[in-house]
């Protein structure tokens, strides 16, 4: 099922529901470039039991949202609220892939009565000054290729250090995406997300947390996460190089989010 849903200026975003299941609601997000197609496999592996609902995160997909200003970590946690509030949901289960994952800690800390757990897939490297200086300057970049060469070109020299299954997500979804959008959602590198990985430690949330392995997505930074918030496991599974499609991404995660979720306490 497909549905629509404002921010508060009126922004349109969008989102798909998979299955019907009884347990708590699951909303997953997706990573910068791909849109929630690229989830919908690992989606349809627990909608046996869950209601999972994927959003177009703002920027990408059918959330087409073309000013550089609304991109930002507060905003896009808002978008999860607003989501929640629409769906008339007081409680959900929150994960995240890369730039996804990034927004579920942001929204665990804001919001923490109503994302009562969380998973962590690719966790976003926590940057120093220098590190962000340079991310500004690489995502700028990025945007300008975008605008004058297009969304393939500007992503073909990045892909090629990526994961296989991150190229496979984000070729797939190039022709859903929006020009404009893609190159505004980059001012995301403009907006600092954490200053140290200490500040996960307000995350009161149960945390499943699955390690990167490029160096965007460090697998040191997820061992730091998981040893830092108080209430969570490092999965054994990792966005490695052996995965090279959704569903072979799928495969390997759901087992252990499945494990993950049903250690937790049915909503009351």
């Amino acid at each position: 099922m497909q549905l629509t849903y404002r921010d508060g200026e009126g922004v349109s975003l969008h989102a798909e529901v998979v299955g019907s299941g009884d347990e708590r609601p699951l909303v997953l997000l997706h990573a910068g470039g791909p849109d929630h197609h690229s989830l919908l496999p690992l989606a349809d592996r627990l909608s046996d039991r869950y209601t999972v609902i994927l959003p177009d995160v703002r920027g990408y997909g059918r959330s087409v949202c073309r000013d550089p200003q609304c991109h930002t970590w507060r905003q896009y946690a808002e978008d999860v609220k607003d989501l929640a509030d629409h769906l008339g949901l007081s409680s959900i289960t929150l994960g995240g892939a890369g730039l996804g994952s990034t927004i579920t800690a942001r929204a665990a800390i804001a919001f923490p009565w109503l994302v009562s757990a969380a998973i962590l897939m690719g966790v976003e490297d926590i940057q120093d000054d220098a590190a962000v200086h340079a991310e500004v300057e690489f995502l700028d970049a990025f945007a300008e290729r975008v605008t004058t060469d297009g969304i393939e070109a500007a992503w073909a020299p990045i892909l090629a250090a990526m994961p296989p299954v991150v190229g496979a997500m984000v070729r797939d979804a190039i022709p859903r995406s929006d020009q404009a959008s893609i190159a505004a959602a980059a001012a995301i590198g403009r907006d600092r997300s954490f200053r140290d990985v200490a500040e996960l430690a307000e995350i009161a949330a149960p945390t499943l947390i699955f390690a990167g392995t490029d160096p965007r997505h460090p697998t040191a930074l997820a061992e730091r996460v998981a040893a830092t918030i108080p209430h969570a496991t490092l999965a054994a599974a990792t966005v490695s190089d052996e995965l090279h499609s959704p569903e072979e991404l799928a495969e390997s995660f759901a087992p252990e989010i499945r494990k993950f979720l049903e250690t937790l306490t049915r909503p009351a």
